[in-house]
């Protein structure tokens, strides 16, 4: 899948979880959204982007990736 799609998808992911009051458990549950319903291969597309940059990856979606929950 194209790079661009799954920053589309994620943010818009995100961008349902961003009105968590608490960031960390938003992170979390990006995190595992992510995890449970998205391919290994689209996770691993969406870490490499990132990895070389991650132009337009929303700021809740890159603490997800961080989280023990997404565990690369």
């Amino acid at each position: 899948m194209r790079a661009e799609r799954l920053v589309t998808m994620a943010n818009q992911i995100a961008s349902f979880y961003q009105t968590q009051p608490d960031r960390d458990a938003a992170a979390n549950a990006v995190a595992s959204h992510i995890r449970r319903f998205w391919a290994p291969a689209m996770r691993r597309d969406l870490v490499l982007y990132v990895d070389q940059g991650g132009e337009g990856v929303s700021p809740l979606v890159l603490e997800a990736l961080r989280t023990p929950t997404f565990a690369r």
